[in-house]
């Protein structure tokens, strides 16, 4: 031990002699291992090793860039489950930024969409325990929030000043890729799109071939809230639309080759009208995808533009199971454009704002508030029209969010799970009755209006979770929850039943699309940038 304290003396000694020399000889390297061999010997309480350095680790990552990041070995091995495995709870991707939990993305179909969770939240509390500047790794935010299926948790969060209380049924999260794929008019399929995992590209040649023998001619994709996965799936899945030999996306950085991913066989829809749905919630491989089918004048993007996330991490796995995910190039679209929106290092809680701040500058609104400045024009490769970058995906045809039917008593409802709940219950006691007047999905959706029981059901439920009526904003929100409620009868009730084909009418994203892609003089005018 003696001979221990020596030798660490004699280095501090050296370390200090070379701190006054114009040039000194001591390397970072050095004065890293340095630091945690005096902490781990001088400091005045025991101390773990294995914290100091993680905690090291984590503190370089967050002078680098907002994606680059270090799992434990149990967060690492529980890091690709929303994309291979299965668990139960309450469905989000989040990050915890400066003893924060920021909502990146809800699972489609999972228990935080239904109660109406939105990317950028922030969580304060799970039940009785205070998440919020707690310093809590990431396994102990995800004992939390998981648990058995059937249980609840109480979520207190905070959307931008406002705090608001959610109760979420954990479940078992889906795991497919495709949530939604029925004809929206007699030519035009819809596939939704919630993830890109390892059978994206399978799930939606299915859904396709699927498709077309009901008379599909053109398609819609839906990539909105979709917060990416697989660069493979993605550029799998442009492959199914586009010809062999051509560009998808490229990759380069300072260390790494750069790289250019070209498909290699032809695809199987490349003749149809194509329209991707695309919103600030599209992120990554979504933005591969539609930056792809724009820039090779296959596709035309209709929403707002897309998140802007274009940096490539390299997993670097350690020994005992932890690793870091270090970016190590970016991504790039076919015509030269840089995905990745700008961000400055050592910010990254300014990064994740970015979607307040799109907000409160209107451009979810308007499209004049998306800057195109010459610097960053582009062109397509077939029909040369202008694309920009920027930072993510700047859609053909904006269309403005849409809160119509927005309400806080509606958000309320759905916050609490009095909607979800209220149908559940409804459809347990009456599934025999509702199959036999309406034997199949068709019957149901042709046929089907929701009664005014239920909706006296759903508002006694409410005040029950003390959602005090309001018969002002109900009356605003009635059609929105109206159709989520048929919506969700419908598939409870019927394997092919569909939940979105009940809400689409009410979106102006998706009749936007459909709208475009019904004429074909627009679509080509728009097409050939004219």
């Amino acid at each position: 031990m003696k001979k221990i304290y020596i030798t660490l003396l004699t280095l501090c000694l050296i370390s200090c002699a070379y701190a006054q020399k114009e040039q000194p000889q001591f390397t970072p390297d050095q004065k890293l291992r340095a630091a945690e061999a005096i902490i781990e010997n001088f400091y005045v309480e025991d101390v773990n090793s294995d914290t100091i350095v993680s905690e090291a680790i984590i503190a370089m990552l967050k002078t680098l860039d907002p994606h680059s990041a270090y799992s434990t070995p149990q967060e690492t091995k529980e890091f690709t489950e929303p994309l291979q495995g299965k668990f139960s709870g309450i469905g989000i991707q989040f990050n915890m930024l400066e003893d924060t939990v920021y909502v990146i993305q809800t699972v489609a179909g999972g228990p935080s969409e239904k109660v109406g969770i939105l990317a950028g939240d922030r969580i304060i509390s799970a039940n009785d325990t205070v998440i919020a500047g707690k310093k809590m790794v990431n396994t102990q935010i995800m004992k939390k929030l998981r648990g058995p299926k059937g249980s609840s948790v109480d979520l207190k969060v905070k959307r931008g000043n406002e705090i608001v209380d959610f109760t979420v049924i954990r479940d078992d999260i889906p795991l497919y890729s495709v949530d939604e794929t029925f004809m929206a008019d007699p030519t035009t399929g819809y596939i939704r799109i919630t993830r890109f995992a390892e059978e994206t590209a399978k799930e939606v040649r299915d859904a396709v071939s699927k498709l077309k023998k009901q008379g599909m001619k053109n398609l819609i994709l839906d990539v909105s809230g979709n917060g990416g996965g697989y660069l493979g799936a993605a550029f799998e899945l442009a492959s199914e639309f586009l010809p062999k030999g051509t560009p998808v996306v490229s990759t380069a950085g300072r260390r790494t080759q750069p790289f250019d991913y070209v498909t290699e066989g032809q695809g199987d829809f490349l003749d149809g009208r194509l329209v991707v749905i695309a919103d600030q919630s599209s992120a990554s491989a979504s933005e591969i995808l539609s930056g792809a089918l724009q820039d090779n004048d296959r596709a035309l993007v209709v929403g707002r533009r897309t998140f802007g996330k274009g940096l490539v991490q390299r997993p670097f796995p350690f020994p005992d199971g932890s690793m870091i995910r270090l970016t190590v190039s970016r991504y790039y679209t076919p015509s030269g454009r840089c995905i990745q929106r700008p961000y400055e290092k050592g910010h990254g809680e300014e990064y994740y704002l970015d979607m307040l701040n799109r907000y409160k500058s209107g451009e979810l609104w308007s499209a004049d508030s998306i800057a195109r400045p010459d610097s960053l024009k582009y062109e397509t490769l077939r029909n040369h029209r202008p694309v920009y970058g920027g930072g993510g995906i700047i859609p053909d045809v904006f269309v403005p969010a849409d809160t119509s039917y927005y309400s806080t008593y509606y958000r309320d409802l759905i916050a609490k799970g009095v909607l979800n709940n209220t149908v559940i219950n409804y459809v347990d006691n009456n599934r025999k009755a509702l199959q036999g007047k309406y034997p199949d999905f068709k019957a149901f959706e042709s046929g089907y209006t929701v009664p005014q029981e239920l909706i006296d059901r759903l508002i006694e439920n409410g005040k029950a979770k003390d959602v005090a009526y309001n018969e002002e904003q109900f009356n605003t929100s009635r059609p929105m929850i109206e159709a989520i409620m048929k919506g969700l009868v419908g598939r409870d009730l019927y394997e092919d039943g569909s939940y979105y084909k009940a809400i689409a009418p009410l979106s102006k994203d998706f009749n936007a699309a459909l709208q475009l892609i019904n004429d074909p003089t627009r679509y080509e005018k728009l097409l050939k940038g004219k």
